[in-house]
């Protein structure tokens, strides 16, 4: 017994000169003086709906889906071009010199005692302008002025050396069965339409995400400023107590080791404000990346200050108007409705091309002779010379695989994209209900935390109470004190979450736009 009261009065006085030198010095032994001013900084205040915008503006996604809707346009107007008229002008110079055989009726008289030179030239030149119609069809009209000579030896019997003769035709071509029909030949600009359609659809989602995303690293900027407080406040209060009992110690009556309890809080406050502010360096970094502003201006040194506050109240909420809301405005199921359309109009077009070709063709001609070009010209079209005809032509291949083949092709196709649209119907359901309850849930903790953390103030400020007369001690005191920086954590941590998750709703949805009243165009 005895043997160890000595031990026990060696440990106390071995607390007792440490406790004394702990009261002497300053509180310099953490490595973090918080009463320095921080270095001056560039500071920036950033709004919530300032900070979407700058986003939207050098976004680099929203850039690429930009570029892709241009290039969907482009090719609506290449489908159209299909459509457009053709012209070409084709002009030929032709001199053929034949040795003479045999007498040329009218060119030579008698007999060939001798090898004779014929010597023709011929100058020509062909206009020609040619459509594709909506209908299938196709167009075509022809003019085809011409000069002819021979050499003037052989050239008795000719009435006119040189010639001029004149050629004008038309031709008309028209499908009746396989790619008739305005329908048929139109399916390849409705599905460019409808590509560009889901194009714009694809651009607002990138939009909508681009937002949200800012939205929650802003709130979590928030967060962490907001922590931040409730850590230094939790850091004044350890310091204070440390203070208290400090004097309390130099004075005889508090024991040195509520006065080592209270240095052991303070350094782990110091801690906790440490942690809390390298967090907010880090979502500040995290919401200037996707504003971004730049390399160089990455690079600097600039602390962002939000501007907004959370949203605190119960905004009116309905499950069926939300999903109603939702199951209309969702950029992807305006695109699963146009990939159905598409692969509608692909089937219908697959299906036509089952059919054997059949083709009416009939053409028209005017003919003229003279002496000289406008002698030609006006017999040309004086009508004295002309040529029609008309008639069918009908081709089916044996088989017929490859085109039935693409219309089994076409077919699941369309299935798979109606299958589509419903599946996604059902996830965007379930994903509204479960935004929805979120948000309802989250709500329900701001009241719950502010209760809890109202309680905590409370206990803290009754066991403070008894503290002071000497009911209590300094550790149960921190224990609170802790319990009371939880508390106000847990409801911070409350109210941001339900702002994110109003964000998150509204993401789902896609009011995102609303919101901030943007307009995409």
């Amino acid at each position: 017994m005895n043997g160890t009261f000595s031990v026990h009065q060696s440990i106390l006085r071995i607390l007792t000169i440490a406790g004394l030198t702990c009261l002497s010095s300053p509180l310099t032994s953490w490595g973090l003086d918080v009463t320095q001013p921080i270095p001056l900084e560039r500071r920036e205040t950033v709004s919530l709906a300032d900070a979407a915008v700058r986003a939207l503006q050098s976004n680099l996604d929203i850039s690429i889906s930009r570029h892709d809707r241009e290039s969907r346009l482009a090719d609506i107007i290449i489908e159209q071009s299909k459509f457009d008229p053709n012209f070409s002008i084709n002009s030929q110079y032709n001199r053929t010199v034949n040795p003479l055989n045999r007498p040329v009726f009218g060119g030579t008289l008698g007999l060939l005692d001798q090898i004779r030179i014929f010597d023709q030239r011929a100058h020509s030149v062909t206009v020609d302008a040619s459509t594709n119609l909506i209908t299938g069809g196709n167009f075509d009209v022809n003019y085809s002025p011409a000069r002819n000579s021979v050499n003037q030896d052989v050239a008795r019997g000719f009435l006119f050396n040189p010639s001029w003769t004149g050629g004008l035709a038309f031709t008309f071509t028209q499908p009746l069965l396989k790619n008739a029909g305005i329908a048929i030949n139109k399916t390849f600009i409705k599905v460019a339409q409808n590509n560009a359609v889901v194009e714009e659809h694809v651009f607002r989602d990138r939009v909508m995400t681009v937002i949200t995303s800012v939205e929650q690293t802003y709130w979590e900027l928030v967060f962490a400023n907001e922590n931040l407080k409730v850590a230094q406040a939790a850091l004044k209060a350890a310091e204070e107590l440390l203070a208290t009992n400090r004097a309390k110690a130099k004075a005889g009556i508090m024991s040195i080791v509520d006065v080592l309890q209270a240095e052991a809080a303070v350094a782990s406050r110091v801690e906790q404000v440490l942690v809390a502010e390298k967090s907010i360096r880090d979502q500040e970094d995290q919401l200037r990346r996707l504003l971004n502003p730049g390399e160089e201006e990455l690079r600097q040194d600039v602390r962002l200050t939000p501007a907004d506050a959370p949203v605190t109240v119960l905004e009116p909420l309905s499950l069926q108007e939300a999903i109603d809301t939702a199951i209309e405005q969702r950029p992807e199921i305006l695109q699963a409705k146009k990939n159905v359309e598409t692969g509608e109009l692909n089937k219908q077009f697959a299906r036509n091309q089952l059919l054997p070709t059949l083709s009416f063709q009939g053409t028209i001609g005017l003919a003229g002779l003279g002496g000289d070009y406008g002698e030609s010209f006006t017999r040309n079209f004086s009508g004295d010379f002309y040529n029609y005809g008309a008639g069918l032509v009908l081709s089916y291949p044996l088989g017929n695989r490859a085109a039935i083949q693409s219309y089994n092709k076409r077919q699941l196709e369309a299935k798979n994209a109606e299958a589509s649209l419903t599946n996604l119907r059902q996830q965007i359901i379930v994903g509204v209900r479960e935004a929805v309850r979120r948000v309802q849930t989250d709500f329900k903790r701001i009241e719950t935390t502010r209760s809890a953390r109202i309680m905590a103030e409370k206990q803290l400020q009754a066991e403070q109470e008894r503290l002071k007369v000497g009911l209590s001690t300094t550790r149960f005191v921190l224990d609170f004190q802790r319990d009371l920086a939880t508390a106000q954590g847990n409801e911070l941590r409350a109210i941001v979450d339900y702002n994110k998750s109003l964000s998150n709703l509204s993401r789902h949805k896609a009011t995102t736009l609303d919101r901030y009243h943007l307009e995409l165009s």
